[in-house]
């Protein structure tokens, strides 16, 4: 088996274990949280397609199976399920436990303009560097789109995403190089900042805000939506 496999399978297994825990019961929302993960999921495996074949990014192939899909190794595919599953489980295993821990709406604001400044004078720094500057465009839209549409998500994503980076860096490190000889994933540093947080390139850190933030916005959404039908059934 291979190491790339053994870290997906880690990192869903518990959080979806403890999905049918009686409680909570996550996994009442399973159509809502795999249709969302599966939409995202297919930008980001379009994205993943192109920058590999252009050499942004690339695969070791002494740490997968050997299965690949358009230059992808299968592993990388299941990344795109594995992680945000996780990733979202942690999000709202802590909104189960802390309803009321979030930030203030003026605070969430501000700190949604300040990281919105602080992406646009990144982005014409790096230009055109292609990691940094399609990570920090997603980004900016997506901050652009919260302060539009006031969306109260923010106030306690911003919270949870603190906490989701703790088995990010985990995992993350060890593709990127980290505990272990060479890298599952090795990147072009033409293509980035060059800024490297362990052995993690600074990017990644938004990139996965830019994977999960739209994945809990679509599930918010069709929990509404598929609750509505359910009403209209009665």
């Amino acid at each position: 088996m291979s190491l790339y496999l053994i870290l997906n399978i880690a990192s869903f297994i518990v959080p979806f274990a403890y999905s049918f825990e009686k409680k909570m019961h996550f996994i009442h929302w399973w159509k809502s949280v795999f249709l969302s993960i599966f939409i995202v999921g297919i930008f980001f495996i379009v994205w993943d397609i192109i920058f590999t074949q252009q050499g942004v990014w690339g695969f070791n192939p002494e740490y997968h199976i050997g299965l690949n899909f358009m230059g992808l190794p299968i592993e990388e595919i299941l990344f795109f399920i594995c992680i945000p599953y996780a990733s979202i489980f942690t999000h709202y295993a802590f909104i189960y436990f802390f309803e009321n821990i979030k930030l203030s709406d003026k605070l969430t604001k501000y700190i949604s303009i300040g990281l919105l400044l602080f992406a646009i004078i990144v982005l014409f720094y790096a230009y055109p560097r292609k990691y940094t500057s399609v990570t920090f465009s997603i980004f900016i839209l997506l901050m652009l789109f919260s302060l539009l549409k006031k969306t109260p998500l923010l106030s306690q994503f911003f919270i949870t995403f603190l906490i989701i980076l703790f088995p990010f860096f985990l995992v993350n490190g060890i593709l990127t190089g980290s505990f272990i000889e060479n890298e599952v994933v090795w990147y072009n540093n033409n293509e980035n900042l060059n800024i490297r947080l362990f052995t993690i390139p600074v990017e990644d850190v938004v990139y996965a805000f830019n994977m999960l933030y739209p994945s809990l916005l679509l599930i918010e959404f069709f929990k509404k939506k598929f609750n509505k039908k359910k009403v209209a059934f009665k």
